[in-house]
């Protein structure tokens, strides 16, 4: 029989949970996901949910059984281990992902649009090309959408996104040497504003608070929650394997 803990609302859960590491669309850091009972091995393709849509991941350290601590009931699961005919469609993917990242870098400098492309990607489950970019004022690029369409086919979106969301998903080493929280272990990443750095005492022009991605560093935030005594704020997943700590301590 499974050994149970429970939680501070008295929920019951599991002893122990099964985490895998997997990057999703091969892209950025490794992501501990809950690999349920499903047999995985290093290099195999999975597929998981990502902002309301099925996309894949690739498996980049076997599962491995892991004391469970209760925030990790925010913890992402996979679906299941792709099949081989949703294995040749993911190969297919990543194959017309850099053709398309190549080519629309090309035509943006032709159209001379100042834009940054941070990952492209396609739908698994319908003909979509996804551009994420970011840039710094409005882009029209309409004239490089009509482009787009006509040479690789199906729906064309571009999604701009802030510097945040671009150092989430590329991922990077942050001047304390470790990982970007963000890009790790931060589940719904809730940035701390300059007014709440200010209420804390921080000086706020200090370039060394500031995260690869020019903003307010994200670990802030658990000063905020020492400061209100309380880790409800922000769901998370510790990054500490050796134990569980509770909802409100600081990761290691």
């Amino acid at each position: 029989m499974e050994s149970l803990v429970t939680d501070e609302t008295g929920q019951a859960y599991p002893a122990t949970v099964r985490l895998v590491g997997v990057k999703i669309r091969d892209c950025g850091e490794v992501k501990k996901l809950d690999a349920k009972g499903v047999s995985l091995r290093r290099g195999d393709r999975v597929l998981l949910e990502v902002d309301g849509d099925v996309t894949y991941g690739v498996v980049y350290s076997e599962p491995s059984p892991t004391p469970f601590a209760p925030p990790m009931r925010v913890m992402k699961s996979i679906l299941r281990k792709a099949n081989q005919e949703e294995a040749s469609l993911i190969t297919r993917l990543e194959r017309l992902s850099q053709e398309a990242t190549a080519y629309c870098r090309v035509k943006a400098a032709e159209f001379k649009l100042n834009m940054k492309l941070v990952e492209v990607y396609g739908a698994m489950q319908r003909r979509q090309l996804t551009f994420v970019y970011t840039a710094d004022e409005r882009i029209d690029f309409r004239e490089l959408v009509r482009d787009l369409a006509r040479r690789f086919g199906g729906r064309i979106e571009m999604r701009q996104v802030g510097a945040r969301e671009e150092a989430r998903r590329l991922g990077g080493i942050d001047t304390c040497g470790l990982v970007l929280c963000c890009a790790s272990f931060l589940t719904d990443v809730k940035p701390v504003t300059v007014k709440q750095a200010r209420s804390l005492g921080l000086a706020v022009e200090d370039p060394r608070l500031l995260g690869v991605c020019g903003r307010l560093k994200c670990c802030l935030m658990f000063e905020m929650m020492d400061a209100q005594g309380s880790g409800a704020g922000q769901g998370l997943i510790t990054p500490d394997k050796s134990a569980p700590r509770p909802p409100s301590g600081r990761p290691s």
